[in-house]
């Protein structure tokens, strides 16, 4: 009887540990990301389908990056994945390879945007910009995160967690990391001290006590705490 009761007891802890994450009610997890979203969109919409993503939302300095990705459905290079994941050098043989093989447009916002805008209407705004740069318009397009920008020329859906969901996403995800990596050693070039090559405008302990003994330079955010603490 001790032994039944044990039984059950571990089977209601089992089935507590299995209850869905909040993320999991909408979409099921999956690997790493395929071309199966792209694929519902071409068939309901015909055409080509872009994918978006930005770069850059959360760092104390420099501009949020995005980039719209259009990939060639028999031409999808190997590897593709969320930017966070994958390593430097693998994000710069990616880059190389997107860049040739899709279409790519890459749009920035200047941290005075971002003030103007705030960061979420900054990014939707380069998000649109990226979009209406591609040289071939896309006939849908997924949009990384809970968002559709209200200015999209281009009709689209918001995708959770895209970038480990749609290659599509994945692409522009890497595009728009490679090349704010890039704009950010530039800018350390022109300003240094702060040590952005190395964490890109992020809120690092050495970036905080740079700001302590520089104070804060055109390149940084000045709606965002502690920069507006320190204006």
């Amino acid at each position: 009887m001790a032994d039944k009761k044990a039984e059950q007891k571990a089977a209601s802890k089992s089935k507590t540990k299995q209850k869905p994450k909040q993320a999991d009610l909408f979409f099921t997890e999956q690997d790493g990301p395929d071309f199966s979203l792209e694929s519902q969109a071409m068939a309901r919409f015909g055409g080509l389908v872009a994918g978006v993503d930005e770069v850059g939302r959360g760092p104390l300095a420099g501009p949020v990056v995005t980039a719209a990705v259009i990939l060639d459905p028999e031409n999808i290079p190997a590897g593709l994945d969320d930017s966070k994941k994958l390593s430097e050098a693998k994000r710069t043989e990616l880059f190389k390879l997107i860049c040739t093989q899709a279409h790519v447009s890459v749009m920035s916002a200047s941290p005075r945007q971002i003030d103007a805008l705030n960061i979420r209407g900054a990014t939707l705004w380069a998000m649109s910009m990226a979009l209406k740069g591609l040289s071939v318009p896309p006939s849908y397009c997924l949009f990384d995160g809970r968002d559709v920008p209200p200015d999209s020329p281009v009709r689209g859906e918001p995708v959770i967690k895209g970038d480990g969901r749609s290659v599509s996403i994945a692409a522009a995800s890497i595009v728009a990391k490679v090349v704010r990596d890039q704009m950010m050693t530039q800018i350390g070039l022109a300003f240094p001290g702060y040590g952005f090559d190395k964490h890109k405008g992020y809120g690092t302990k050495a970036h905080l006590d740079a700001l302590d003994q520089l104070g804060p330079c055109l390149h940084h955010r000045a709606s965002f705490r502690p920069i507006s603490d320190r204006l």
